[in-house]
């Protein structure tokens, strides 16, 4: 009686730690799952933080470019007026 006794002890034993094991391994997985959502939540916000940069510094030197044509341009036809005269 006391072998069946302990057999089953030791198989309910192993259960518990068997569920436990399975706990910590749930547990670590939702932790995963936190940690994978805030860095694609991170990855997004960096993203488009650099598109709206970059689209900042395209206009602004799209706009300095421009002065720059126009300045060249005026440039050109003040100095083909001064050699047409």
């Amino acid at each position: 009686m006391k072998k069946i006794s302990k057999k089953v002890n030791h198989k309910k034993m192993k259960m518990k730690k068997i569920a436990l094991s399975l706990a910590v391994v749930a547990a670590m997985l939702l932790s995963c799952k936190e940690a994978t959502t805030e860095v694609e939540n991170t990855i997004d916000s960096t993203t488009t933080k650099i598109e709206e940069t970059a689209t900042e510094v395209i206009d602004s030197t799209t706009a300095v470019v421009d002065s720059v044509t126009a300045k060249v341009e005026e440039t050109a036809k003040v100095s083909l007026k001064r050699i047409d005269e």
